[in-house]
């Protein structure tokens, strides 16, 4: 066996030496197909200049003019016009303007244009356009558009337009615009417009028109028609839809703080971002049991709708999730933790464009978290002040 492949290497060496003092003596013939066995460029069964087409290629490392066939190298090959079919390469491909076909590396695949299957156990980069399926392990970079399915570990980067499922580790980035689903690890971000969803652990980003559906911790778009779900949801312009979040904002929603007591949170303060109907509050507040007990807090979120009644005086209604923390009125057999769900409905009275005062009435229940038990229940009432500007 040793003593096959001994001769096999010196057939091909001896084979390649011979090509290429040919090609010092007399001018290259055009090839038209042929089979590539090389050991490195100039050391092969077939020209790099030749006019003809490989179509089967086999080697430690090979270049060659154009493939229209299958190929297989244990570093890596190099195709300065077309490749069509099968590339298969332990560290990389190169093809100089487009691949029509599969092509497989454990590092690096580098393409013109790209229809077909390209896998990089690396980076996948195509200077071009690109369409099918792109899988690489750290990032895919397009400088053109991209049309199909693309992940990778770390990064997706497209130069143009781009549609259909991308999913990143890290980041997606479409410099222009996107349409269909890009799913994040950290961020998604189209640079212009955005038609279809963005899902990303911490940021969606569309610079220009949002059309469908953003769900994150920060959401921001220029304008949005659709809705946007997240801790932070903020829209520059317009929007047409609605925000599910924490805090909904946009350039004109006017942040006022709040400034009341209670008979269930005795003392409490609270942040409201208010736009033209809709606002939230987020909040803490202290001694939900007696004075006479030990200290225990309690941090809020409720979510409502105002309108006017009569000149200054304004209504509204809200839902809110309360968090109990008793502390040490555990030791006295009070639960450590409670939660509240409560409705609300205030008036609001404005006395200047900077101050107002309301009173609230509603009811509540708090339960265990553990048993799911009832620990109290009952009605609200609280009134206070609300400062800055209407």
């Amino acid at each position: 066996m040793r003593k096959t492949i001994i001769t096999l290497i010196s057939s091909l060496c001896l084979t390649g030496s011979l090509f290429s003092q040919n090609g010092m003596s007399a001018k290259p013939r055009p090839s038209r197909t042929g089979v590539n066995l090389s050991l490195w460029k100039g050391w092969a069964t077939q020209r790099t200049d030749t006019a003809g087409t490989t179509w089967l290629n086999l080697g430690l490392f090979s270049a060659m003019r154009k493939v229209n066939g299958w190929g297989a190298n244990l570093l890596g090959s190099t195709v300065t016009t077309h490749s069509q079919g099968v590339q298969l390469a332990g560290f990389f491909n190169l093809t100089g303007q487009s691949l029509d076909g599969l092509q497989a590396a454990g590092g690096t695949n580098v393409n013109g244009h790209m229809n077909g299957i390209s896998m990089a156990g690396l980076v996948g980069i195509t200077r071009g356009r690109a369409r099918g399926l792109l899988l690489s392990g750290l990032a895919n970079v397009t400088g053109g558009s991209a049309e199909g399915v693309v992940f990778s570990g770390l990064l997706n980067l497209t130069g143009q337009a781009s549609s259909g499922f991308f999913l990143s580790g890290l980041a997606g980035i479409a410099q222009e615009d996107f349409r269909g689903m890009a799913a994040g690890g950290l961020l998604n971000i189209a640079g212009r417009d955005l038609k279809g969803w963005q899902v990303a652990g911490l940021a969606n980003i569309t610079g220009g028109r949002m059309k469908g559906v953003q769900m994150a911790p920060f959401n921001v778009a220029t304008t949005a028609k659709g809705v946007q779900i997240g801790l932070v949801n903020y829209y520059k312009e317009r929007l047409d839809g609605f925000q599910l979040g924490l805090v909904n904002a946009n350039p004109r929603t006017r942040v006022q703080l709040l400034l009341f007591g209670g008979n269930q949170t005795k003392l409490n303060m609270g942040a409201r971002f208010k736009n033209e109907l809709f606002y939230t509050i987020l909040g803490g507040g202290t001694h939900y049991l007696d004075f006479d007990d030990r200290f225990s807090a309690a941090f809020f979120y409720r979510a409502g709708l105002e309108l006017p009644l009569y000149r200054r005086l304004h209504i509204s209604g809200d839902l809110g999730f309360q968090h109990i923390e008793t502390f040490r009125n555990k030791r006295q057999g009070i639960p450590a933790r409670l939660y509240a769900l409560q409705a609300r409905v205030s008036l609001e009275y404005r006395l200047t464009r900077q101050l107002g005062i309301f009173v609230t009435g509603g009811y509540g229940t708090t339960r265990r978290y553990t048993h799911g038990k009832t620990f109290d229940r009952g009605v609200l009432a609280e009134g206070g002040v609300v400062l800055f500007r209407y």
